[in-house]
Order: C-alpha cells, then structure tokens, then sequence
C-alpha cells in the first residue's frame, strides 16, 4: 500500500499533477463531442431560409 500512497502523492507534486491529468483526459473527451455537434450543425439544412435564390 506503501507504494500506492508514494505513487498518489508524486514527492509532494500529486496535488498539481492529478488535477492536471484530469483536466487534461476530460478536455480529450469533450473534444470530439464538441466536434460532431459542430460538424452537425454545419451539414444539417439551414430552417431560416439563408442561401437560397
């Protein structure tokens, strides 16, 4: 358990480093979900009737 606790703590650093892991993996995994919606908006037909002639 010993070295469970040394691998959460990081020499002191753990408190700035788990939260940036963290932060980092959930940015990677809203990403592609704000990507789709976008990319979704973009192809769906336009409702208000911009861009026909």
């Amino acid at each position: 358990m010993n070295s469970l606790q040394s691998l959460i703590e990081l020499g002191g650093y753990g408190r700035y480093v788990w939260p940036a892991y963290g932060l980092s993996l959930a940015l990677m995994l809203v990403e592609p979900w704000l990507l789709r919606r976008r990319l979704a908006r973009a192809l769906a037909p336009r409702q208000d009737g911009e861009g026909e002639a």
